[in-house]
């Protein structure tokens, strides 16, 4: 549980990171085109995890990046951060542009528009991103086996149940198991329901 705490924390955290800054810029910013780049991000979520397991495989066998945490997580944010890009942009369309116009009349530079301003006001957007985000990578189980089946010290918790199976483990033990692996993505959800419900852009401009 704490490999797969660590790979979906840091995962969560760069996949939004980018995420965040790839929806804005493709939601505010003119360039050539952005349309087919805005078509292209939920076309490369589409590909199976299966058809890419064989070529990633190989290409991080030649970095030295197989049976690592740090590798794993590179493929986990491959695998998120275009469907997260699609999502976070349909909130960043929602957030007023008369809103970023009166903060940069008022002196903020693009990126204080964005910490200060775009950030706060789609924040139920990013929170229910980055836990979809999250549940993706600790549930995540083709590519934990197919890199990590070697050494137990890094197994994710995913890994580890399945593996129970080889063993004899009693039912129980395995339901025990399964359960315990809900328990952080629910209480994720508990925690960040507040925001998950709320409009922060109700009443942000008015006139």
């Amino acid at each position: 549980m704490r490999n797969s705490a660590s790979v979906a924390a840091w995962t969560t955290v760069l996949t939004v990171a980018c995420s965040v800054l790839g929806a804005y810029a493709a939601v505010r910013l003119r360039f050539f085109g952005r349309d087919t780049v805005n078509g292209f991000f939920l076309a490369v979520y589409l590909f199976p995890g299966i058809v890419l397991a064989v070529p990633l495989f190989v290409l991080f066998s030649r970095v030295g990046l197989t049976g690592t945490l740090t590798g794993l997580v590179l493929i986990y944010m491959a695998q998120t951060v275009p469907v997260a890009l699609y999502m976070l942009r349909g909130y960043f369309q929602a957030v007023p542009a008369g809103v970023e116009e009166a903060a940069e009349v008022d002196g903020c530079n693009r990126l204080q528009v964005i910490v200060r301003v775009v950030l706060p006001m789609a924040l139920p957007g990013i929170t229910a991103t980055a836990l979809y985000v999250f549940m993706i990578a600790w549930n995540e189980f083709l590519f934990a086996l197919l890199f990590l089946v070697g050494d137990r010290e890094r197994w994710t918790v995913s890994l580890g149940i399945a593996r129970l199976g080889d063993f004899a483990v009693p039912a129980p033990v395995l339901m025990a198991g399964s359960i315990a692996i809900t328990v952080p993505v629910v209480a994720g959800f508990l925690l960040a329901q507040r925001l998950l419900v709320s409009g922060l852009t109700a009443g942000a401009e008015k006139g």
